[in-house]
């Protein structure tokens, strides 16, 4: 197991804790990473693009012309795809651009999305992120004493509203709960940064999946 630092909300040291192989030294699988990293991105579409055939356009129920004697050529709906406000061929319908990923797959993305930023170290833990009233410049000063200056994902055990308050007009950090911790977010960020609690609940899950 390989021991980092714990740090406090002013910077200084206040112990060092074990990362657990299983979440930080797994083998590193890019192809699962970017195959789960499309599924999470394809789920956030909207998928709400929509256009309409020759049957769904207004009008053009009757025929043009006559069929013979006209010199032209035959028609038989103003709503042809072939004519100005005609119905759209083939064109885009709602859909959902997601597709099913298997948990234990995910997983494992999600592993190897950690073991990479724990091998560039760039996973740091706090003692502690308790801050006494919801203001982004206390939240600012936190960072400011860590000397981080990336792009930062704050993982936290549960809901804090003081702590989301605090960061949500700090365009360098995004907060999430453990319970919703993921591989796109871990890889979009520079580095993730855990408290002691929330480290040690993603750990316990980790020996009670060890256990089974």
């Amino acid at each position: 197991m390989k021991e980092i630092k714990v740090y406090d909300i002013e910077g200084q040291e206040t112990g060092k804790v074990a990362l657990s192989d299983y979440y930080f030294a797994s083998e590193v699988n890019v192809p699962v990473m970017h195959m789960v990293v499309r599924r999470q991105l394809g789920s956030a579409r909207s998928g709400t693009a929509s256009t309409k055939n020759r049957s769904a356009v207004r009008g053009g129920g009757r025929k043009p012309w006559r069929q013979k004697g006209t010199g032209r050529a035959r028609a038989g709906s103003t709503r042809s795809p072939i004519w100005k406000g005609g119905g759209t061929v083939f064109g885009p319908q709602p859909r959902s651009f997601g597709f099913k990923v298997n948990r234990k797959v995910r997983k494992l993305a999600l592993r190897s999305a950690l073991s990479t930023r724990a091998g560039e170290d760039r996973v740091m833990v706090l003692e502690d992120f308790s801050i006494s009233e919801p203001k982004t410049k206390l939240a600012a000063s936190v960072f400011q004493n860590l000397g981080v200056e990336d792009y930062i994902l704050l993982v936290l055990p549960e809901e804090d509203v003081k702590v989301v308050k605090s960061v949500r007009n700090l365009p360098y950090v995004d907060v999430i709960n453990l319970s919703h911790l993921n591989t796109y977010d871990v890889l979009a960020n520079d580095r993730v940064v855990f408290t002691r609690a929330s480290l040690q609940q993603l750990q316990e899950g980790a020996e009670d999946e060890g256990s089974s």
